[in-house]
């Protein structure tokens, strides 16, 4: 926060179009500031109070423009639980379903943490649910909260610590350390905890535009997360022979199981997530009679709930991860699957949207559904030692098991990370274990040739 004391001001400004007619007009460090009122009563009483305070010496801050025994008024009075409200009604109509899901998540396990010392609520069920469900979701802002959550929240609304309390490690660390058990008391994932440890960073980067701390007070802050792994762990992931034990399991079960034979078969031979699947449409895809295919992706299907969704919709249509809304990426596919996707189309058709997968309400494919037929395939198919060791144990390894053949065939890892939709800097973070045996095969291909140009000085003729 910058302070200063080079403030000046201008007379009061009437605007007559304006409902608020009457302006006060002032500067901090070269910076406009202004405030509007209705009568010029209340801009002349507001003026002189903001010249006084300049006449008194106090420094007034740049970005709010406020002198700052207001602005430490301001801090005393606005709360933790205020301002994580306050980001949540200012983001919300920019934000997807899910999002807004995963902020109330992260918001409703901070909130109980940052309340004054001593002070526990006695069913922590209940404010976690009242946090969650109603605070931090303003879709159910139309509505009073119910009874028990009402309790809750005036409870915390009177303990809630002030903004200024967040500047002081102790209390920050306090609020990371929530983020690393579940309501339980059980161990969080790790990949959880920097989820909303990110939220609460970014709450505080408001905070600091807003005023209330010179920057991020996480900034500088020793505190040791849970590590997280995200290295592809090549135990989980199949070959291409395990994969087509699975895939024909898959086939091979009744009901939805034929339907999903392909659907399970875009992840592992065009590497695409889930949503992605879901999402495809005939015209995407290029199906030759011979030859290799092309699927052109763009976007994705994701399962919000209908709580946080503008519409009530439970899922939310979303571009290409990463990427503006108009991207595309085109994938190839080789012509095994090509034959998989061309007789599943003609087996079962598409949806009347042109969706390839469907489920038997000619709705989205769930992912509860195909979960429980692929842990079937997997209990069919896999060896007691395989089951033992993880492999598979997720629709997702598919991607990862893609991904990493085409890797292990030496397709330039530039090209890899193109096609699975993720930047070079992604692939080599969490497919390092294949690289290495992609490097291994790149020095065995440099060492040949520098054998073979030894053999030309010996006087020899290289062969390539």
């Amino acid at each position: 926060m910058a302070m200063s004391y080079n403030v000046r001001f201008w007379d009061i400004r009437e605007r007559p179009d304006r409902r608020k007619a009457f302006m006060v007009r002032w500067t901090v460090n070269g910076r406009e500031k202004s405030e509007s009122f209705m009568t010029v009563g209340l801009a002349e009483s507001r003026h002189a109070k903001l010249m006084t305070a300049a006449r008194e010496g106090e420094p007034f801050d740049e970005y709010t423009g406020l002198p700052a025994s207001e602005l430490r008024a301001i801090k005393q009075r606005t709360t933790w639980y205020d301002l994580a409200h306050e980001y949540i009604d200012q983001r919300w109509d920019r934000t997807p379903g899910n999002t807004r899901r995963t902020l109330a998540d992260a918001f409703a396990t901070i909130t109980p943490a940052l309340v004054h010392h001593g002070a526990i609520y006695p069913e922590p069920r209940v404010l976690r649910r009242a946090l969650y469900s109603w605070a931090f979701n303003k879709n159910a802002w139309t509505q009073e909260p119910r009874e028990e959550w009402r309790k809750a929240l005036d409870w915390l609304k009177r303990n809630s610590l002030p903004v200024g309390a967040l500047a002081e490690a102790d209390v920050l660390r306090r609020a990371l350390d929530s983020l690393c058990r579940k309501l339980d008391g059980k161990a969080a994932a790790a990949k959880t905890v920097r989820r909303k440890r990110a939220a609460l960073s970014e709450v505080l980067s408001t905070a600091v535009e807003k005023g209330y701390f010179a920057e991020n007070p996480l900034n500088g802050l020793r505190w040791n997360a849970p590590a997280v792994s995200e290295e592809v762990d090549p135990a989980a992931v199949p070959n291409l022979a395990q994969v087509a034990r699975l895939l024909a399991a898959v086939a091979q079960q009744r009901g939805r199981g034929p339907h999903l034979e392909a659907f399970f078969g875009c992840m592992y031979y065009a590497a695409m997530r889930p949503g992605e699947v879901i999402h495809l449409r005939l015209e995407q895809c290029h199906l030759p009679e011979t030859g290799w295919g092309m699927l052109n992706l763009s976007g994705g299907v994701i399962t919000a709930g209908k709580e946080w969704t503008d519409d009530g919709a439970v899922h939310e249509v979303h571009s290409l991860k990463r990427r503006a809304a108009t991207a595309t990426r085109p994938v190839p596919i080789p012509p095994q699957f090509v034959r998989i996707l061309r007789a599943h189309i003609k087996r079962f058709g598409v949806a009347p949207d042109g969706r390839v997968f469907r489920n038997q309400a000619g709705n989205y494919v769930d992912a509860s559904a195909y979960g429980i037929t692929w842990a079937r395939a997997r209990k069919y198919v896999l060896t007691r030692t395989e089951l033992a060791s993880g492999l598979a144990k997720r629709p997702y390894d598919l991607r990862h098991a893609g991904i990493s053949f085409w890797l292990y065939s030496g397709v330039d890892p530039a090209e890899c990370a193109r096609r699975a939709g993720q930047s070079i800097e992604v692939l080599f973070r969490h497919y390092a274990k294949f690289l290495d045996g992609v490097r291994e095969q790149a020095n065995r291909l440099i060492e040949q040739s520098m054998e073979e140009w030894d053999r030309v000085s010996l006087g020899g003729a290289p062969t390539g």
